[in-house]
């Protein structure tokens, strides 16, 4: 997978796509998605494994979730923290436990 989008979710064009396909054919891989722009590129791909896989060409990020997810991730579970948020601590312990100001023992 490579490639970039937009902050308004339209997909850019990429370079490489020959020897990127080429390289999905060697690795069995059955369906590509590209970006739309990219579709003039498809010329210098051979004929053979151009055959092999299906391509589809989209424009947006709406167009391409829907071949790439098997189901929507759930809003609820995408805003959650990945780490427990920080506990307050009281003035002056943090830099304590760290060495600092403290006797050396």
């Amino acid at each position: 997978m490579t490639g970039e989008i937009t902050l308004r979710g339209l997909i850019l064009p990429v370079g490489g796509i020959k020897e990127k396909f080429l390289a999905a054919h060697r690795a069995g891989i059955k369906r590509v998605v590209m970006p739309e722009r990219n579709r003039k590129d498809i010329i210098d791909i051979p004929e053979q494994p151009r055959k092999e896989i299906e391509i589809i060409f989209v424009k947006r990020m709406d167009e391409l979730l829907p071949f790439v997810l098997t189901e929507m991730p759930k809003l609820q579970a995408r805003c959650r923290a990945p780490y427990p948020a920080p506990r307050h601590q009281p003035a002056g312990t943090a830099s304590r436990r760290a060495g600092v100001g403290a006797e050396a023992e």
